[in-house]
Formats: C-alpha cells, structure tokens, sequence
C-alpha cells in the first residue's frame, strides 16, 4: 500500500472492527475478541511501518460547505503524529492482548472489546487532525468512548457513577475548547494547523491570551489538570485494562498532544498560567497519593501528577521572540518545552501502563483484591509481575538509565533554566512520587500475605505476562535516545 493508503486505513480498520462486532459479534465474545486485536495488530504494525520509515504527508478532503466557509477532514502526519501514533499503536495491542486474559470470563466481553476498537479509532482521528475541528469531533468521540469502557460493569452504581462524572466533567473543559476553537477561526480564518504554522511565520497570525487559554480548558478536562481533576480517580471504576489504555497511555494524554499541536498560538501569558496549573496539579496530585489504599487510585494519582509534569514542562519551555517596534510590535514563543512533555508523555505511557497492567496482573492473581494493605508476599508468588511492576517503580521513581530518568530530567532542568520556584515545586514532587510508589511496592509485594485471597495469589497466563515484559523492556529502553528540548 502507498503511504496515504496505509494511513487512511490505520484509521479505519478499528472503525471496522467495532463495526463487526456490534452487528454480527454482540454474544460471540471470543469471536469479537479475536476481530478486536487483529484490528489492533494491523495498526501497531503498520504505524511502526509508517512512522519510521520515513514517511510524512498531509491529506485533505473537503467535508462540508457552506458558502465561503468549509470544514474539511484532513491528515497531518509530521514527526510529533508519528511519535504519538507509535505510542497509540504499540500500548493499544499491549492492552488488547492483556485483555484476553483478564477479561476471558466476561459475560459482555464482545461489548468490552468493541469499546477498545471503536476507543482507538477515536483516538487515532485526534493524532491524525489537520485541524481544530476534526480534532474537536474525535475528541468528543474519545471521551463517549472512555464513557463506554468505564461503564462496562454498569451494574455496579459505582462504575455507572463513574461513567457519568467523567463524562460531565470532561464537557466542562470541552466548551471552553470549543469557544476557543471558534475564536481562533473568527481572529485567523482557519483552524487549520499548517495554514496557521505559516501565518505565524509570515507575520499574520493574531495572537491573543484568550485563545490558547480557552483551548487549554480542553486539556484540563481531558488530561485532568487542576480543577478539573475530579474524574480521573474515579474512572478506576472501569476495568484494569481500560485504566491502563485510556487513563494512563492515551486518553489522558491527548490533552499534552494538543497542547503541543496549538503551540504556535501561544503567547508568554498563557504559557505561564498553563506552567502554574502543571505544577500545582503535579504536587497535589503527589500528595493525595500518598493516603490511598486502593492499588489502582494509587497509580491513578499519580497519573495526575506525571501529567502536571508534562503540562509544566510545556509551560516552561519556551522562549519569547519579539517582532517590530511600538505599536507594531508582537511576540511570538518558541515551545522548547514540546520536546520534554514530549518525551516524558512516550517514557510515562511504557512505565505506566506498564504498572496498570501490572495491578490488573496482581488483582487477577488476588481474586479481585485492591487494598495494599491486604496483599503481602507476593514477589514469591508472582515472580515475573514482580520483576516487570519492579521496573516501572523504578522508572517513575526517575532510577538511572531507566526511562523516566532521562524525562523527568529533562523537564526539572528545564525548570532550573526558567523557574526556581516551579523547579524546587517539582523536586519536591518527583521526592514524593519515589516514596509513595516504592511504599506500594513494598505493601504489595514484599512481608507476607495479609489476607486469604493474597495466600492463594498466582501468576496469570501468556496473555497477562508478555505485555508486561514487551512494556517492562520499553520502560527500561524509552529514554534511550538523544533528547534536545532543553535546548
């Protein structure tokens, strides 16, 4: 297939795939399984194919026309989409073959997988968007999407609770994204992101506050920055899989992917509000972590507080380029600090799915057990969730030659170079993310069993194993590489 093609059908086989199984699939769960994971077999591989054989292209097809306005579906495909489809392409399959295992006994584990396939060809629309409002649609279908999955079990109040927070929560933020949307198309005359690219560099493009800041609020929905934090602990309601998919990998991180998308429209104020609420959702998040006890709200936290780094870091890095004189005179910002939330988004994705994946390893050997304070002992009895959940506390915990050493390094020296109050901030974050993981670790996995459920605890088949060893190598291996967004 020529590269277009191949791009084009990245994006469609899931749409397929979900497709089959909600009209042919819906009682025949081992069935939709195997269609589910192909689909996600076939976009792994091909988006390594297309990402680093050097392929980058833009496509565009009008959509819809209303006398001089006209919305079109594009494809945007550079070195930022190639880096983010990779992570998509390769988490996505890691967790769709966990799935097998942990969820083979699901009474509607077709629904389940259907979920998945239609939740990738969402999230695969936003990395792929040319432009603001094709963004914008795949957006609203990531979060009904992650609605889906984290109502599976919507017999449970709790689960059905869950669903409904996130969702409502998530369109808080989504209408100040929308507003921005429509105010950068009233001040520019495009949402398109390379005719805004080029603008800026021919000295057209509006700039104002208002803009990112409105387009931000999509980010702290999605990516549940401060104040809209509330839904993400919650979400854990959902099934371990989809935790370690959409709350962890993915989903959350759309929000840091276009923030990198729109840099171009970022002014020196808003860079400095974005800095300040990473930075405070990064600590809070750190020490509410702290006082959990369900092994899943524990990682969910931190979560939060990984993802502050990464909307810090993008705050942080920038350096400010004035053009003319007096009344005509502009600024412009250079967003170095795309390469470090950048990069510690693709380390984070590895170590932390890696760890979700790993929890549903330990709850599933547990029979359904969450509370640390009840397992114990179980290094001995799960030996390879041992090893593997060992690295990612490890790799969060910023371990040298470990991958999140080399990406929390690169954002704290961005810190140092920019804020010594948001650097001493983070320090103090990164110190409680290493205490709080490494007494999880050792509550869940080192002493004895402190319940029944831990003392017959037992390590899960191949399909529960090998993600976790595929994800543990990359968590070791993903900061192996040259790195110049401190630069």
């Amino acid at each position: 297939m020529s590269p277009s093609a191949t791009l084009i059908s990245i994006l469609l086989v899931p749409l397929a795939s979900a497709a089959v199984i909600a009209l042919f699939m819906r009682r025949r769960g081992t069935m939709a399984a195997t269609v589910s994971v192909a689909a996600a077999l076939f976009v792994a591989w091909n988006s390594l194919v297309l990402a680093y054989g050097g392929h980058r292209l833009n496509l565009s097809f009008e959509w819809l026309r209303l006398g001089d306005f006209a919305l079109s579906i594009g494809f945007k495909f550079d070195d930022l989409a190639a880096l983010m489809l990779s992570i998509v392409g390769v988490v996505g399959l890691c967790v769709h073959v966990f799935s097998l295992g942990y969820m083979s006994d699901d009474q509607a584990k077709a629904r389940f997988f259907g979920g998945l396939s239609i939740f990738m060809f969402s999230m695969l629309g936003i990395v792929f968007a040319d432009n603001l409002f094709m963004m914008f649609v795949f957006w609203e279908l990531v979060g009904f999407s992650s609605y889906l999955l984290i109502n599976h079990w919507h017999e449970r109040q709790s689960a059905a609770d869950a669903s409904k927070k996130a969702f409502i929560t998530n369109r808080v933020g989504d209408f100040g994204f929308l507003l921005g949307i429509v105010m950068c198309y009233w001040a520019n005359g495009t949402v398109d992101l390379s005719a805004l690219a080029e603008q800026k560099d021919a000295g057209s493009l509006v700039f104002s506050t208002a803009i990112p800041l409105l387009l931000f609020c999509g980010a702290v929905g999605k990516s549940a920055q401060l104040p809209l934090q509330v839904w993400l602990p919650d979400a854990m309601e959902g099934p371990t899989p989809v935790s370690a998919l959409i709350h962890a990998a993915t989903m959350v991180a759309a929000g840091i992917y276009m923030l990198c998308r729109i840099n171009v429209l970022m002014v020196p104020d808003a860079l400095t509000v974005i800095m300040w609420v990473g930075t405070a959702t990064a600590l809070y998040a750190a020490l509410c972590a702290i006082v959990q006890s369900d092994i899943k709200k524990v990682l969910a936290y931190s979560t939060l507080s990984q993802l502050g780094y990464m909307v810090a870091a993008f705050g942080l890095g920038s350096t400010v380029i004035t053009h003319g004189e007096g009344e005509h005179a502009h600024q412009m910002v250079l967003a170095a600090g795309v390469g470090a939330a950048m990069f510690h988004l693709t380390t984070h994705a590895f170590f932390k799915a890696l760890m979700f994946l790993g929890s549903g390893s330990v709850i599933h050997g547990c029979h359904h057990e969450q509370d640390i304070f009840k397992m114990g002992g179980l290094a001995k009895k799960m030996p390879l969730t041992f090893i593997t959940f060992t690295i990612g506390v490890l790799a969060i915990a910023g371990f040298p030659f470990l991958s999140g050493f080399y990406s929390k390094d690169a954002i704290l020296h961005l810190a140092q170079e920019k804020n010594t109050a948001v650097f001493v901030l983070l320090v103090l974050t990164a110190v409680i993310t290493s205490f709080y993981m490494v007494r999880m670790w050792k509550l869940v996995f080192l002493g004895t069993p402190r319940s029944e459920h831990t003392e017959h605890a037992h390590e899960g088949g191949f399909a529960l194993t090998a993600p976790l060893v595929i994800l543990g190598v990359l968590s070791v291996a993903g900061g192996w590489t040259t790195h110049e967004g401190g630069d």
